[in-house]
């Protein structure tokens, strides 16, 4: 069973949220929260396997509640839902620790499906989210590095990484390239240190701002 805790301002969002979670036979909503200041009081006490956050909140908005949970270690798997296709937003979020994001009128399909890859240690980036981050990017190149590729990919690591930005695990990208597991692990590891990141997620963003997907 995944647990996930809803953090939205909005009741009528969090009830129709929760009441479509509900339906799914492997989801529990274990909690919610109207606001940032409040996120932050629940969500350590209730650790959820995925965290399901506005951006748009008073008192602390989306971003903030990102900051600190991460400072404070407990940030888990953070999927961020929006009704604004806000670009420079999105591109923070990703920065400040989200593992996905996706636009509020998202089907309940894919938002499962978006649930359960963060669950299982993956990334969910909606299309509109990519691109999102793309336009941030070139609106201001410069705030959005912070390294440098220190040796080019290879071949086989460019593969890797198209299928980590589309969502898969170490697992299924072992079975689309006919690889074993642990030499998936080792691309991986290598990716991380050559783009200068700690976690898939900002390696999926680092390939888009230095050029290395399409």
């Amino acid at each position: 069973m995944i647990r996930v805790v809803l953090v939205d301002d909005q009741m009528l969002v969090r009830q129709g949220v929760r009441g479509l979670l509900e339906l799914l036979p492997d989801m529990e909503v274990v909690g919610e929260a109207s606001d940032g200041e409040e996120a932050l009081e629940k969500v350590p006490l209730l650790k959820p396997d995925v965290l399901l956050l506005d951006i748009r909140m008073p008192r602390l908005d989306g971003i903030a509640v990102l900051d600190a949970l991460r400072e404070a270690n407990a940030l888990p798997p953070t999927l961020v839902l929006t009704t604004f296709d806000d670009s420079d937003a999105v591109f923070a979020a990703i920065k400040a620790g989200a593992r996905g994001l996706m636009l509020k009128d998202v089907s309940l399909e894919d938002l499962a499906d978006a649930i359960r890859a963060l669950a299982d240690d993956r990334t969910a980036l909606q299309p509109a989210m990519t691109e999102s981050l793309m336009a941030a990017i070139r609106r201001n190149p410069a705030a959005s590095a912070d390294s440098h590729v220190g040796e080019a990919l290879t071949a086989r690591e460019k593969e890797v990484l198209h299928l980590i930005c589309a969502g898969y695990s170490n697992r299924e990208i072992a079975d689309l390239l006919s690889l074993a597991e642990g030499t998936v692990k080792n691309h991986v590891s290598s990716l991380l240190l050559k783009l200068g990141t700690r976690d898939r997620t900002r390696a999926a963003l680092k390939a888009l701002q230095q050029g290395h997907l399409d």
